[in-house]
């Protein structure tokens, strides 16, 4: 039934690399020639430029999956070459993601490419340092400012930091790491270090909470699919443990329509700009419950899993009145 719609366009594709990048280019020069005029004004331009860095994320996303290319090999060396605009290393993050992919939902998998999930039960358990850990780490102002940017800029420049085990993946973070140097060294002959810091720094700002947002409540809400291994099922996983993100044409454009993310996990081989045409022609998607952006600003309170009652939930007094 979605079969149809994994083989990539070869002139699909090229546009939409053409559209982000040049768009994303232009506007980190206008950007740069903007910081002697306000710097206010480079903030703006280096916000919309982040914008195509979201998008120019998603192509990243697509190569790692194989799936915007026909040829492998394209998808590797395209997949590289965005890894170092968007700072993050390819084979390494395809490895992590892959194994999300396999294991989303399953919770006697965690732990893989996904954010940190403790069941209710798990939680009570934890020594006191533990869950306040945890909490730190869930807390809104973490995990959606200041630790995607720090993630982005410094985590992934460490194979032990990203999960990168194996050879290939850890050469991809030294590779990458490579590649940042030689766009920096490039900097420092041209514009200046200084100047690029100004505007790209911005751009990575703008860009990686709105990227680390949409992966999170992509699997993170209240009626999300978690299941142990046993009872776990990969279909259901896909369209009971992945939203489907209806967001407005203009954001749906710039995330690359990642909000179909219920399809994407069910046949991560269709390409993104495919994901609404396999939605709308195919009526067994229509049944599933679209979380709109009012609805997804609850998913930021929630914190743990209750396997009783089969959704997540906050870190509160729950019903039995056990302090947790």
């Amino acid at each position: 039934m979605v079969a149809r719609y994994q083989q990539p366009s070869l002139p699909g594709s090229i546009w939409q690399i053409v559209n982000t990048l040049v768009p994303f280019f232009t506007l980190w020069y206008v950007a740069y020639r903007s910081i002697d005029v306000s710097y206010g004004l480079t903030l703006l331009f280096s916000f919309v430029a982040g914008l195509f860095a979201m998008r120019s994320f998603v192509i990243f996303h697509d190569c790692c999956h194989g799936s915007f290319f026909a040829s492998q090999r394209t998808n590797d060396i395209v997949g590289f070459l965005f890894g170092v605009l968007v700072l993050t290393p390819y084979n390494a993050w395809r490895h992590a993601h892959a194994q999300h992919h396999a294991r989303s939902g399953d919770l006697d998998r965690r732990g893989a490419g996904d954010v940190w999930t403790m069941t209710l039960e798990e939680y009570r358990l934890q020594p006191f340092w533990r869950r306040v850990w945890y909490r730190f780490y869930r807390n809104p102002v973490i995990i959606f400012v200041f630790g995607p940017t720090i993630g982005f800029l410094v985590l992934q420049r460490f194979a032990q930091l990203n999960g990168a085990n194996g050879p290939r993946e850890r050469a991809s973070v030294t590779w990458t790491n490579l590649g940042i140097l030689a766009v920096l060294v490039l900097a420092s002959f041209t514009i200046g270090l200084k100047e690029f810091a100004l505007v790209q720094l911005p751009i990575v700002a703008f860009s990686t909470p709105i990227g680390v947002w949409l992966f999170y409540v992509q699997h993170q809400y209240e009626n999300t699919y978690w299941e142990r291994h046993k009872e776990w099922d990969f279909t259901d996983a896909a369209l009971k443990g992945s939203s489907y993100y209806k967001l407005p044409k203009v954001l749906q454009w710039f995330t690359g329509n990642i909000g179909f993310h219920h399809i994407h996990h069910l046949c991560p081989r269709i390409p993104n700009y495919r994901l609404e045409a396999c939605h709308n022609e195919n009526r067994m998607f229509y049944e599933i419950e679209p979380l709109t952006i009012r609805e997804s600003l609850k998913s930021a309170s929630i914190r743990v899993f209750d396997e009783d009652r089969h959704r997540m939930i906050g870190i509160q007094q729950p019903p039995e009145g056990a302090l947790i």
